[in-house]
């Protein structure tokens, strides 16, 4: 927990030093919408996602902590390029927890999607940040690895996340920068949410406190 408020209270302190409109957290995932109504109005290639978004999820067409894990995992297992211990459970918790918006414990298909493609794209930065090819991400390399994905950070902040996320030379494989990432798109997302007048500056409460240290 005393991690989770130096982080939160870094983030809030960087987004306070710097133009907010820097931060490119993505959109929230859409509401759940009933069958009837994405068969009427989905995109082939959504209806392509959802076919196999039902084979990965079964019959519930929700995803839990554990599917996730075993999920990511065997994806990733086929990406020699890329270095991991693998995603824990924990992990994998957390990330549920932050993209879980209709609060079902579970992920369902927006919100898997928004996930999955987020993870997509923040793969092929960390891919093009990986400079020497090793599959880790070095601490000189994540300043703009982080940049590039959206998140300009500070020198305060950086060292923080390199604490808790990178080996003991500073490089970070690819589950730790998926994990750390989706703490910091939810986040600066719920940071935005609360700036009302987009000044950089946010007032919480002992619950909205909280709620940000709890998916740290």
């Amino acid at each position: 927990m005393f991690f989770a408020k130096k982080f939160v209270g870094g983030l809030i302190d960087v987004v306070s030093n710097i133009d907010p409109g820097q931060f490119l957290p993505t959109d929230p995932p859409p509401p759940r919408r009933p069958a009837v109504y994405a068969e009427q109005h989905e995109s082939d290639e959504e209806k392509q996602f959802r076919r196999v978004f039902q084979q990965l999820a079964g019959d519930d067409m929700e995803v839990s902590p554990a599917e996730l894990m075993n999920i990511l995992n065997r994806i990733i297992s086929k990406h020699g390029d890329l270095k991991t211990d693998g995603f824990s459970i924990e992990s994998c918790r957390s990330m549920v927890a932050v993209m879980d918006s209709d609060s079902t414990g579970k992920l369902g298909f927006h919100e898997f999607k928004h996930l999955w493609n987020n993870i997509k794209k923040w793969q092929g930065v960390y891919k093009s940040h990986d400079t020497d090819g090793s599959g880790v991400i070095g601490a000189d390399e994540l300043p703009n690895a982080f940049r590039a994905a959206g998140f300009p950070l500070n020198d305060q902040l950086f060292q923080m996340i390199i604490r808790r996320y990178s080996d003991e030379n500073g490089n970070m494989d690819f589950d730790n920068y998926i994990g750390c990432l989706v703490r910091l798109d939810a986040m600066c997302r719920a940071f935005k949410t609360l700036d009302k007048d987009n000044n950089g500056t946010i007032k919480v409460n002992v619950q909205e406190w909280l709620q940000l240290t709890m998916y740290s």
